[in-house]
């Protein structure tokens, strides 16, 4: 763990790059998911009964070529598969 993404328990990390794990939670979560298309470029983390991710998303819907900004509310439990919990238009 970097000096950047330690943090308390319970305290959410300053956003930053995402690292290959932080990318493979992302991919597991949204697997299946269809319709708006979400490309994280940062994130937050915060350990808890687990661990808390907000990514930090360009977001679109193709065929069209407008593009905005959300927020990606994923947790990953301890023992068990990741899952959204929330997306919030930013």
């Amino acid at each position: 763990m970097t000096e950047q993404q330690e943090t308390l328990v319970g305290g959410w990390t300053a956003f930053h790059p995402l690292t290959p794990e932080d990318q493979q939670v992302f991919d597991e979560a949204m697997r299946g998911f269809v319709g708006v298309q979400y490309k994280p470029y940062e994130v937050s983390t915060q350990v808890v009964n687990g661990t808390n991710y907000r990514f930090k998303c360009d977001a679109s819907m193709p065929p069209a070529e407008v593009m905005w900004q959300a927020i990606v509310e994923i947790y990953q439990p301890i023992n068990g598969q990741p899952h959204v919990v929330g997306i919030t238009r930013i």
